[in-house]
């Protein structure tokens, strides 16, 4: 999300909230074999029950209301800097077309957030189209052979691991992060870093109900979407968000990887508010809230490097998504749904829209 004034940035906080808004519907495309042996490893549980694992996170604001309330107002003072900051739901309106829908959403399988907010599904239902961020979601074997057409993308494929990039300490710290959750780092030694970021990234409940077949949000529309004879696009190929991913230097990744997995069990109770944030549609404070949760872990803090994150991850798919809606959003009745992160902002989706010629008001 766009900050509109620059900010202490810890890698965590930053690769977290990619994480958390993303990573779902990547993880997604991993063969069901590999993401089975993953979840095995990491939870010690059989497929079959993988759905039945606790959500044990805490809410991190109301602790901190408690311990530490200078933590909270820098929080909310730099939320309070961010247009467009609050609500998930939003109708687009252009003179001479049916009004259209845009849905911020999150793309887990927590059934609090598959419940969409008031007035969503009727404008769901009045939409005949529907665009999510890839339609890819709905064909996860083509998905995955676009994807595995170039190992590079998710794998080391030069003779190198991730071992060749890691410092002492830095492997010292990945090393003992797997191994708390059951998986010798040579397992997945030649795996990018972020395909690794994926599991560690994302609590035990959540890995669990992927494993058990769960969908999230954007899944279950573009399903229905179908199934009721709406026409369905996506903005983006799978390919595109992970080329995304890999333009960025290794040395990034890797910091935040490490940086994540010195979170701990932090992930979770980061993972407990975030979903809590976005359920009282308060969107703009998921990024200082997860910056704050990690200020204490961060070893990593370039300035630099967290600046073409945001702009390569979140700003310049900002615009292609706004870019790639307009033609169906000119002719209207559609209902857009993408993960909540990309609204907020200067140059945040929803400022994007009103740039082309639209009119976006928040939903009650």
């Amino acid at each position: 999300m766009p900050a509109t004034t620059p900010t202490r940035r810890p890698l965590a906080a930053y690769y977290a909230s990619f994480l958390v808004d993303n990573i779902v519907s990547l993880a997604a495309l991993l063969p069901v074999i590999l993401l089975a042996a993953l979840v095995v490893a990491f939870l010690g549980i059989g497929r079959a029950h993988a759905e039945e694992v606790a959500c044990n996170g805490v809410n991190l604001l109301e602790r901190w209301e408690k311990t530490a309330p200078d933590r909270i107002a820098r929080v909310e003072a730099e939320a309070a800097l961010v247009p467009n900051g609050t609500g998930t739901f939003w109708k687009i309106e252009k003179p001479g077309v049916p009004a259209s829908y845009l849905l911020g959403t999150m793309h887990v399988t927590d059934p609090r957030v598959l419940t969409m907010p008031k007035g969503a599904h009727e404008a769901f239902a009045s939409a005949s189209t529907v665009i999510v961020e890839s339609d890819e979601i709905l064909d996860e074997k083509k998905a995955q052979v676009a994807l595995f057409s170039d190992p590079s993308l998710t794998m080391f494929t030069d003779g190198s691991t991730i071992e060749s990039y890691l410092d002492a300490d830095q492997k010292a710290i990945l090393t003992e992060g797997l191994k708390a959750r059951g998986l010798p780092l040579p397992t997945v030694a030649r795996m990018k870093p972020w395909m690794i970021a994926s599991f560690v990234s994302l609590p035990p409940c959540e890995l669990g109900r992927k494993a058990g077949g769960a969908v999230f949000l954007d899944q279950k529309l573009a399903q229905d979407a179908v199934s009721q004879g709406k026409t369905l696009k996506g903005m983006e190929t799978m390919v595109e968000q992970i080329r995304a991913l890999n333009d960025l230097p290794m040395a990034f990744h890797i910091s935040a990887l490490v940086d994540t997995l010195k979170l701990g069990n932090l992930v979770e109770d980061a993972m407990e508010t975030t979903t809590e944030l976005y359920l009282d549609g308060r969107i703009a404070t998921i990024m200082p809230m997860l910056k704050a949760a990690s200020e204490t872990v961060d070893g990593s803090d370039s300035e630099k490097e967290s600046v073409a994150f945001e702009q390569r991850i979140v700003t310049d798919r900002n615009h292609v998504m706004a870019t790639r809606a307009r033609p169906s959003l000119d002719a209207g009745s559609v209902f857009m749904a993408v993960g909540a992160l990309h609204l907020p902002g200067p140059e945040g989706v929803v400022e994007l829209l009103r740039k082309n010629g639209f009119t976006l008001t928040v939903m009650p």
